[in-house]
């Protein structure tokens, strides 16, 4: 028997396409690095959820307790308080967010005005770069009771002014609008390049049959981002119980804790107070859920459109 072990035509290839495009995978090491230091290796950290966590004693020295974690999240008095609002914010921001990056999205790309169009574009970009602290101080201006400018704009014609930030009823939609406001333009950039593929003569054979902008839009422009669409959703799906931490934490104060706490708040105040096992727990709880709710949309979408994210 020769001793020279062959390698298989199939192996071949692949040891032929990675030395074609080695530049590529040189780049992906970066990010495959990021994955593993910071995704996969506090896996195994993952076990506290488990255990009696103490600092002292390490993961591995830690009394082992079972679901005792789960069941004091589960039990708690603000679990379906919490539970409401984080999917309330998460299907609110879907639900508003995405239409209107969408509109916005067709809106430039039908918009024949260059300099209209650069204009909107970096205007409507612009909030996605600024953090949440600078949003914060914005929205001061605009909400406040005393001298904001929507409660002058109120006053001025007679109205009261209302504290938007710490009324239970008016919170939310400053959470939701906001929010819409900060992405909006961002998350327009994947529908502008979708509609950049759709073939032009369609649009040109349109026109010639006499076809409005609206019908154009409606049987031509929908249809063929439809898949995008799709895939936008089923990936905000996927996160469905994080309700975006860093906008509330800034946002929200104890008088609209019934309302604006969400479970990642709540967890980071257990942090503070070193609960690092129930946080833990309630980590698993959110991506095993986000992975079941990801796995559902994924086949009812794939049966009901034919088409989905795999």
């Amino acid at each position: 028997m020769d001793a020279s072990v062959s390698v298989p035509s199939s192996g071949k290839t692949l040891v032929r396409r990675i030395q074609r495009h080695r530049a590529i995978y040189i780049l992906l090491v970066i990010p495959i690095t990021y994955f593993i230091i910071f995704k996969y290796i506090p896996i195994w950290n993952g076990q506290i959820a488990f255990k009696n966590f103490m600092p002292r004693q390490g993961v591995l020295g830690s009394a082992w307790i079972g679901f005792a974690n789960f069941v004091e999240f589960f039990d708690s008095f603000y679990f379906w308080e919490l539970l409401r609002n984080t999917v309330m914010y998460s299907v609110g921001k879907l639900l508003i967010s995405v239409p209107l990056s969408i509109m916005l999205a067709i809106m430039l790309y039908e918009c024949r005005i260059t300099v209209l169009r650069k204009t909107v574009q970096t205007l409507a970009y612009l909030p996605h770069f600024l953090s949440w602290v600078i949003m914060y101080g914005i929205l001061l201006g605009l909400l406040a009771p005393g001298d904001g400018l929507l409660n002058d704009i109120a006053k001025a014609f007679g109205g009261r002014g209302i504290d938007y930030l710490t009324n239970v009823r008016a919170f939310p939609w400053v959470v939701l609008l906001s929010d819409a406001w900060k992405e909006m333009g961002w998350g327009a950039i994947i529908f502008i390049a979708a509609l950049m593929a759709i073939d032009p003569t369609l649009f040109e054979a349109a026109i010639v049959e006499g076809a409005t902008a609206w019908q154009r839009v409606r049987y031509i422009t929908l249809p063929s981002i439809l898949p995008v669409i799709i895939m936008v959703v089923l990936l905000r799906l996927g996160t469905i119980l994080s309700g975006g931490f860093n906008q509330l934490y800034m946002l929200y104060s104890p008088s609209v804790y019934s309302v604006g706490d969400i479970i990642d708040t709540w967890v980071f105040r257990g942090l503070q107070e070193g609960k690092f096992a129930l946080a833990t727990a309630v980590g698993l709880f959110k991506g095993l859920m986000g992975l079941f709710l990801l796995t559902f949309s994924n086949r009812m979408t794939r049966k009901v459109s034919g088409s989905s994210l795999y």
